[in-house]
């Protein structure tokens, strides 16, 4: 069926002002001529496949609101999968086309791309043996909280529902107080050994011994899960989730969700995120939040119409295993093990305190910029270690003049834009993904290469990757 003719010239244009932007910039960001961006916004022209993919690739909520929800999401899902480097190249055209003219191949390759991920995750780490000793079976089980992972990856890190309801409460007084008002009381319990939280139907007990901002945050959570009760149970009962304990999961998930969204409404944190170029430490003391709860926040900004820089997110502990992910960029990452080694993640957590900043290409020729901070949360007393580990935050390079951390690369400094300084570092999703050849920091042969050793020529990795 061919094309039929879509005009959205209204919709286009009320998309770059929100995006702050004007027709020049607009016309970079989306490959195309000033001159071709104002036709479209002026209705004169019509959607191209080739405009349909670019706005897919940058503005994917405000596509599926001109196109329809599922053929948008089809055509990112595709893009994304035709990214892959062991896949050939595609123009953006052709992936458009193939999206609309035959959408159950399109859907077919998309499924078989996950499956691929899936398997090579599994060869690399033995999932199977994970899933065996946890009691599941079969090829496509997952561990409760991979499951519930997955299901805020395919739900954008963003829900809708939940967001506008807490952006709504929030406007409606101190946290303690509504809380009160559900008749629940808040004491700090007196024992160093107790959890961080405890609640009982009645009294919520929290650890004294936890900073203000994750007590505020733990008072969040409660007020969250009591007032969205059932919009949460709703939400858990639609998810396609196979065991009981991945359902307690999502639902917990879910309260810290909309905890987070409490502490940091949508329109104002947004605002302000913008304001100061996404500087993590003021949007900190701005909302009373800790540094990894505004970075968490801002991977979520993804409201249709409203969205804010597509960032990638993540907690990575002091042994390199990711704990916490997010992404609303093309950047994915391992569902198990840890990251790659040249990623400055690693040497920020062990350097607590410190930011430091790193501009990396993936496999994919795609280039971002991130920041990585070492944290220590404290224990409370000698006899427990504290918390190590680093968090990191970052976007793709075409977003370096909102991220106040690539000044530190130059790429952006005083309103003008001086390009992307030095060589990036060439980073994978991990060594049992990373197709590349030539890494001195292999750890790991790629799962889906075969080697070749030569006993005659050394090298720092004593194989080569064919």
């Amino acid at each position: 069926m061919p094309r039929s003719r879509l005009y959205a010239g209204d919709t286009l244009r009320a998309l770059r002002r929100a995006a702050g932007l004007n027709q020049r910039a607009m016309a970079m960001k989306l490959g195309l001529s000033v001159s071709y961006l104002s036709q479209l916004e002026s209705g004169e022209r019509p959607l191209t496949a080739v405009v349909s993919a670019a706005l897919a690739r940058h503005f994917p909520a405000a596509l599926a609101g001109i196109e329809g929800e599922v053929p948008a999401r089809r055509l990112s899902a595709l893009a994304a999968a035709l990214a892959d480097p062991a896949v050939a190249p595609l123009d953006a055209e052709s992936i458009a086309r193939l999206a609309e003219e035959r959408p159950d191949v399109a859907d077919r390759f998309v499924a078989l791309h996950a499956a691929k991920r899936a398997a090579e995750e599994r060869a690399a780490l033995a999932e199977e043996a994970m899933i065996t000793s946890a009691g599941l079976t079969g090829t496509g089980a997952r561990l409760p909280w991979e499951a519930v992972r997955d299901w805020f990856h395919d739900a954008g890190n963003y829900v809708d529902l939940l967001d506008r309801a807490a952006e709504e409460l929030a406007s409606g007084g101190a946290l303690d107080q509504q809380l009160a008002d559900h008749g629940v009381a808040v004491v700090l319990a007196p024992d160093d050994a107790a959890p961080l939280a405890r609640f009982d139907g009645r009294v919520l007990t929290l650890a004294a011994a936890t900073p203000p901002e994750t007590r505020r945050f733990l008072v969040a959570h409660r007020l969250a899960a009591l007032a969205f009760a059932a919009p949460i149970a709703g939400i858990v009962a639609a998810a396609p989730l196979a065991h009981d304990e991945a359902r307690r999961l999502l639902s917990i998930g879910l309260a810290n969700y909309a905890a987070g969204a409490l502490v940091m409404p949508y329109a104002a944190f947004r605002a302000e995120a913008k304001a100061v170029r996404h500087d993590i430490d003021r949007l900190s003391r701005r909302f009373g939040v800790s540094f990894e709860q505004a970075c968490h926040r801002l991977s979520t900004l993804q409201r249709p119409g409203a969205e804010g820089v597509p960032f990638y997110f993540c907690r990575v502990d002091m042994a390199g295993n990711i704990t916490k992910r997010h992404s609303a960029t093309r950047l994915q990452f391992a569902r198990f093990g840890g990251a790659c080694p040249l990623w400055h993640v690693h040497e920020a957590a062990a350097i607590p305190d410190r930011i430091l900043v790193q501009h990396a290409e993936t496999p994919d020729g795609v280039r971002y910029v991130s920041m990585a901070k070492g944290l220590v949360k404290p224990s409370g007393r000698f006899a427990r270690a504290p918390r190590r580990y680093a968090v990191v935050l970052g976007c793709e390079a075409m977003h370096a003049a909102d991220f106040v951390y690539a000044d530190a690369l130059g790429i952006w400094q005083g309103g003008v834009s001086h390009g992307l300084s030095g060589t990036p570092t060439p980073i994978g999703i991990s060594c049992r993904l990373c197709p590349r050849s030539d890494c001195d920091q292999r750890a790991f042969p790629p799962t889906d290469r075969a080697i070749r050793v030569d006993p005659a020529t050394r090298r720092v990795v004593p194989y080569s990757v064919v």
